[in-house]
């Protein structure tokens, strides 16, 4: 089954002919995901790891456009190595990659635990303490899910989880379910982004009700509006709708990064919150608090760079 993609995957794995022609078995079908599942299911913990080396071997032989992203994007964020540096650059991330979503699945299927470390919890007891809504702003960096689910779990906040769609529609529907399956779920909200004006909407009514929006602020949408801002020196698109969101709601962006340290090991960091300002230059007051947001990026994306899973060229010139 081949389907064309709705058009807001700037910076999502290109399309290409392999897609058209695999279907349901293509890297971003519903085969992938349903058997990922069935093997967290029934495989012994011990032979996870050895299962997760196997797969990323194939993976890496055979994505050959997005190795050539990963050590691209690499390359223009911390600088040129030589064939084997890249080829270990690549194969880091791919690999962080699938032992991050493997454990995902682990997390929403299995009791198996978890640890998961807070860096600046004064932060969250901030914003948390006053009651008031807030846009808790990710990047897609390591285990980029796990930090929406703290609102919920620690203080019962219902939570509206914006997602990207996915490419194929019944990956979406998968996910989606699996999701809606887990405990707790009466605590969230799923919104898919769509290019509707009124998606908004609701979210702006829920912040102003003090619930919590968590959104992925680091990948523009086609028809989506953009603000170009420096990533480490280079121009960057990053979507305004996170700083609309904000300042439309009057209230703060909390910046949360989970980053993987170890088996079922995370490290949830938060960053200082972001203020929007309400001046009369409504443009000049979403640029500044989204430049703060590239640097958060820019933090995360140094503290461990083949966490960072951006698997198309976002600097094609550089």
């Amino acid at each position: 089954m081949s389907e064309n993609p709705p058009p807001n995957f700037v910076h999502a794995p290109e399309a290409s002919w392999a897609q058209r022609v695999l279907g349901r078995f293509h890297v971003t079908g519903i085969f992938w995901y349903q058997f990922h599942r069935f093997g967290i299911r029934v495989l012994p913990e011990w032979l996870v790891g050895p299962v997760i080396f196997l797969f990323t071997v194939f993976f890496f032989v055979f994505l050959v456009n997005i190795r050539r992203a990963i050590a691209s994007n690499l390359e223009a964020t911390f600088g040129p190595v030589g064939w084997l540096g890249r080829q270990r650059r690549i194969w880091k991330t791919m690999h962080s990659f699938a032992w991050c979503l493997s454990e995902r699945f682990e997390r929403l299927m299995t009791d198996r635990p978890f640890h998961i470390e807070v860096d600046n919890e004064e932060v969250w007891r901030e914003v948390s303490g006053t009651g008031e809504g807030f846009v808790m702003v990710t990047a897609h960096i390591g285990n980029y899910e796990v930090g929406s689910m703290l609102p919920s779990t620690e203080e019962a906040r219902r939570v509206h989880l914006v997602r990207e769609p996915e490419r194929n529609p019944e990956a979406q529907a998968f996910v989606q379910g699996l999701l809606d399956e887990q405990p707790g779920s009466e605590h969230y909200s799923w919104h898919f982004q769509s290019d509707s004006p009124l998606h908004a909407l609701p979210l702006v009514h829920a912040l102003v009700r003090g619930e919590v929006v968590a959104v992925q602020g680091d990948r523009p949408r086609t028809g989506g509006r953009d603000l170009d801002v420096p990533l480490f020196g280079r121009p960057f698109p990053l979507p305004a709708g996170p700083a609309t969101l904000a300042r439309t709601a009057q209230v703060a962006i909390l910046p949360a990064f989970v980053l993987r340290e170890g088996r079922r090991r995370y490290r949830l960091v938060f960053r200082p919150l972001i203020r929007v300002d309400r001046t009369r230059s409504r443009e000049a007051d979403l640029e500044k608090a989204t430049r703060t947001f590239a640097a958060d990026i820019e933090w995360a994306i140094g503290q461990e760079p083949n966490q960072w899973f951006c698997f198309r060229e976002v600097w094609p010139e550089g």
